[in-house]
C-alpha cells in the first residue's frame, strides 16, 4: 500500500507538470544581449543575395531615430559553429539551402524562452521569397520575445512610487532608477539619468473625443504634443524654449494595442523650440472609453552623440507594462 501511495503521488505530479506545459525535457535559460540575433547560414549564402536579403530585413534601420541604427545586432555563424551553449541564444534565424521549401518559427527548442525561425528553399530565389513573405512575422516574434525579456529584468528592482495610480488609475513596471520629476493635475513626468543625458516618461489624459478626424490625425497629434511641451517641458531658457515635435519630418503613426486597448503608436523626433536640442520619442495614445478619455504615455530620450536604440527599446518595454487599476471618471 505504501508503494501504491507513492505511485499515485508521482502520477499526480506528472499530470500537473503536463498541464503546466512541462514535457519532461529540461531547457536551460536562453542567453543573449537584448536585440541580438544569431543568424545561422553558410558563408556562401551569407555573402550572396540571400545574405543581402537577411540584412535588408533584420538589420533594417529603425524608424524614428535621429540616425540609422539596425533593428537587430546580427551575429552571423555557419551551421557547424551553432553548437554547445550558442544554441541557447534567445533569438535565432536559420537559413539553409535544402530540398525542402519551408518557413516557420519554432519555440523553445534548445532553451527557454527561445524563438528559432527556419527559412529553407531549393534555390536562392526560393529562400529570398520565403524571407520576404515571412520576415514581418518573424521580426514581430523576435521583438515580442525581446520586449518580454526586457520587462522581466525590470522586476529585479521596481519603483514603488504610486503617482500614476493616484493621478490616472494606472501602473507601469518602472525600474527603481526612475524618479518622479514633475507632478501636475493632468501631467506626470518621470525620468532617469544616463551617462550623457536622460530618459523620460510622461503621462497625461486627453478628452475622449480628441482626434475625431482621420484626415487631420497626424497634424492633431503634433499639435497636442507641442501644446503639452510648451506647457510642461521647458528648455534651458524659460519660458522662450520648450519641447515641440521636429518640424522637418512628420512622425510615423501605426495602429497598436496596449493593455488590451486599441491605441496609436507614434514615433518621431522631438526638438527644443529656440535651442539646439533634439532626440527620439515614442508615444502611445490609448483609447480608454471606460474612463471617458484618451490616455497618453510617452517616452523620450536626450543622449547627444550616443546610440539610442536600447534606450528607446527600454522605454517602449516600460510603456507596454501598462495596467489599469481603477476607474477614473
Amino acid at each position: 500500500m505504501k508503494n501504491f501511495g507513492t505511485l499515485l503521488t508521482v502520477l499526480f505530479f506528472l499530470v500537473i507538470s503536463c498541464k503546466d506545459g512541462y514535457q519532461g525535457k529540461y531547457l536551460p535559460k536562453s542567453i543573449g544581449a537584448i536585440n541580438s540575433l544569431a543568424v545561422v547560414m553558410d558563408q556562401q549564402l551569407w555573402e550572396g543575395p540571400v545574405g543581402d536579403s537577411v540584412r535588408a530585413h533584420f538589420a533594417a534601420p529603425i524608424l524614428g531615430l535621429p540616425w540609422e541604427e539596425p533593428l537587430f545586432t546580427i551575429n552571423h555563424m555557419p551551421s557547424k559553429v551553432f553548437s554547445g551553449s550558442i544554441r541557447n541564444t534567445r533569438s535565432v534565424l536559420v537559413v539553409d539551402q535544402d530540398s525542402l521549401n519551408i518557413a516557420h518559427i519554432k519555440k523553445d527548442v534548445y532553451a527557454g524562452p527561445q524563438r528559432i525561425a527556419v527559412i529553407k528553399g531549393r534555390t536562392d530565389d526560393e529562400i529570398i521569397q520565403n524571407l520576404d513573405s515571412k520576415a514581418d512575422e518573424i521580426i514581430a516574434a523576435f521583438k515580442n520575445l525581446e520586449i518580454k525579456e526586457t520587462q522581466k529584468r525590470f522586476l529585479r528592482s521596481l519603483n514603488k512610487e504610486g503617482v500614476l495610480e493616484r493621478k490616472f488609475g494606472i501602473s507601469l513596471d518602472l525600474p527603481s532608477v526612475y524618479r518622479v520629476g514633475k507632478e501636475e493635475d493632468n501631467f506626470v513626468w518621470i525620468d532617469r539619468q544616463i551617462l550623457k543625458g536622460n530618459m523620460n516618461i510622461i503621462a497625461y489624459a486627453m478628452p475622449s473625443d480628441s482626434f475625431t478626424n482621420d484626415s487631420t490625425f497626424v497634424g492633431d497629434i503634433v499639435r497636442m504634443r507641442d501644446s503639452i511641451g510648451k506647457k510642461y517641458i521647458p528648455g534651458p531658457d524659460v519660458p522662450t524654449t520648450y519641447m515641440i515635435t521636429e518640424k522637418a519630418f512628420a512622425p510615423y503613426v501605426f495602429p497598436s494595442e496596449v493593455a488590451g486597448k486599441k491605441a496609436a503608436e507614434v514615433k518621431g523626433i522631438w526638438e527644443i523650440h529656440g535651442y539646439p536640442m533634439a532626440g527620439p520619442f515614442i508615444t502611445y495614445i490609448i483609447n480608454d472609453p471606460e474612463n471617458n478619455r484618451k490616455l497618453v504615455l510617452e517616452g523620450f530620450t536626450f543622449a547627444p552623440a550616443t546610440e539610442k536604440r536600447e534606450y528607446m527599446f527600454e522605454l517602449e518595454a516600460i510603456l507596454k507594462t501598462l495596467k489599469f487599476k481603477t476607474n477614473k471618471g
